[in-house]
């Protein structure tokens, strides 16, 4: 028996009642509302599930990593590859923040990198056998001349984010050839996108659902496309998208406005139906004033949280609720972030995550009023980068957090259960203590670099020497001086060239 069909027979064993220790995880905690469990994971950033909930694949910054999660209370690592394609000249492939299956083939895990411009360091996407989790098998790898921050993959097409400080287009690439085959940018809708700021107008992230792909583009908003035809995508609208000369200023100047609301859009998804469309939009706080004009600080802006789209008609779509953000007691991008990362729908249900503020569910049944029904949070172990469902249920579904660490704490896989419930004594994130330390013990002091960034959120991210370009919303490593907007201008120059 192989071990995905061992794996699936666990798990239909357990929803049959006949396995003690599957039958019994909603009784395993029958009082206040905790995780069932959790696995260290080295460099943890975003994770992906496999349709029958018994696997979860996470991207590791220097590699990848399969984990049994079969047993929620007891998951565990059952391949760790690091250090992939180290046999370029140029490799291994590193900075990988992404990993996708393809939800038309879920044998196929796709693994990008690197997320941010790291000169002399090969990029690319990896394809990748995962039949059997327990013994990955690399397929085949896509070499491009540009990073990969965030990809989906579907119908054997991987849908890559190419951020070059140019066009910054979505590149679709057929796996079965390696060959690109279609490109899309805002330039395609009016040239004078090209004059705004590169980081006002990143793809961040791409989804799609069917034959329509969902493009966040930071504070250019949030643009649909008709993907039909994989070669030659189409535009179909948009989402709060402004005109592009309101987004224009210095280099300076655009990194400023692009911590801060509105736009931000960071992640986007559906749900099964393809008409509720979630943006989350990842921001923070500016402190201005201070100077011989000015002798008080203040605060501009700050968290954001997820908006809730009807996108019924693609060329119309209609705004019915924003879910809000957990507080910050420092909301600046070198404080404690609580800010709205990834999510998914499922079932009338949205999983989210959001750092230091903690994971969450929501009915969202009823997109103009949300209901929150699970919180949980410990910003002093966990600061979450995402939540995917793995088996529905209230008597024995859970889902899947992974926390990318923070000072106090490892990266880890958290497993927590499908239900409804309360924390016991949750951490107020407004208050002078938690867990017996003061609330400053969540706080960074900036490292150096022009970015303003701090140790807070790398937390024990072991990939120091791959740090991000200047631009927000790229889960920005921290500590070893920031490339910054340099590491754009030198790609754009030697794109040139």
């Amino acid at each position: 028996m192989h071990r995905r069909d061992f794996l699936r027979a666990g798990a239909l064993l357990g929803a049959s009642g006949l396995s003690l220790s599957t039958s019994t995880r909603a009784d395993a905690h029958p009082g206040p509302y905790k995780p069932f469990g959790h696995v260290d994971v080295e460099g943890a950033k975003e994770a992906v599930v496999s349709p029958d909930g018994t696997v979860a694949y996470l991207a590791a910054t220097t590699g990848y990593v399969t984990v049994d999660i079969s047993t929620p209370d007891r998951p565990s690592v059952l391949a760790e590859v690091r250090n992939p394609v180290d046999e370029h000249e140029n490799g291994p492939l590193r900075g990988i923040f992404d990993v996708k299956l393809d939800v038309t083939d879920p044998d196929t895990l796709v693994v990008v990198g690197p997320a941010n411009p790291i000169p002399s360091v090969v990029a690319g996407a990896l394809v990748v056998d995962v039949s059997d989790p327990a013994d990955p098998e690399r397929v085949s790898f896509f070499e491009t001349k540009y990073p990969i921050h965030n990809c989906f993959v579907r119908d054997e097409h991987a849908y890559l984010t190419r951020n070059d400080g140019e066009a910054n287009a979505l590149v679709v690439i057929d796996l079965e050839s390696g060959e690109a085959v279609g490109e899309w940018s805002l330039t395609d809708v009016d040239e004078v996108w090209g004059d705004v700021p590169s980081e006002r107008r990143p793809l961040h992230d791409v989804y799609v659902h069917e034959d329509t792909a969902y493009l966040a583009y930071w504070d250019a908003g949030t643009w649909i496309l008709d993907v039909s035809e994989p070669a030659d995508p189409t535009l179909l609208g948009s989402v709060a998208a402004p005109d592009p000369s309101e987004l224009s200023g210095s280099s300076s100047e655009s990194r400023g406005e692009a911590l801060v609301p509105p736009g931000n859009h960071h992640y986007v998804a559906t749900d099964e139906s393809g008409t509720l469309l979630g943006i989350g939009k990842e921001s923070w706080a500016q402190r201005i004033g201070g100077n011989d004009e000015d002798s008080e600080t203040r605060l501009i802006g700050g968290p954001s949280g997820i908006d809730l789209w009807d996108v019924s008609d693609p060329a119309a779509p209609e705004h019915r609720s924003t879910i809000d953000p957990p507080p910050s007691p420092d909301p600046t991008f070198s404080g404690v972030w609580t800010t709205a990362h990834n999510f998914e729908f499922h079932d009338g249900r949205l999983y989210s995550a959001w750092y230091r503020g903690g994971v969450k569910r929501h009915d969202v049944s009823d997109p103009t009023n949300p209901e929150q029904l699970t919180w949980w949070r410990m910003p002093d172990e966990a600061s979450f980068w995402t939540a995917q469902l793995a088996t529905p249920g209230a008597e024995t579904g859970y889902f899947v957090g992974t926390s990318w660490g923070t000072p106090n704490a490892p990266s880890r896989l958290y497993t927590f259960p499908d239900h409804a419930g309360q924390q016991a004594s949750p951490p107020d994130l407004m208050a002078n203590t938690s867990n017996g330390s003061t609330t400053g013990s969540l706080v960074g002091t900036a490292a150096s670099g022009t970015n303003g960034s701090s140790q807070t959120q790398s937390g024990t991210d072991h990939e120091a020497d791959t740090t991000t370009a200047d631009t927000p919303g790229f889960g920005m490593e921290i500590g070893a001086g920031a490339l910054g907007i340099a590491s754009w201008r030198l790609l754009r120059r030697a794109r040139r060239e």
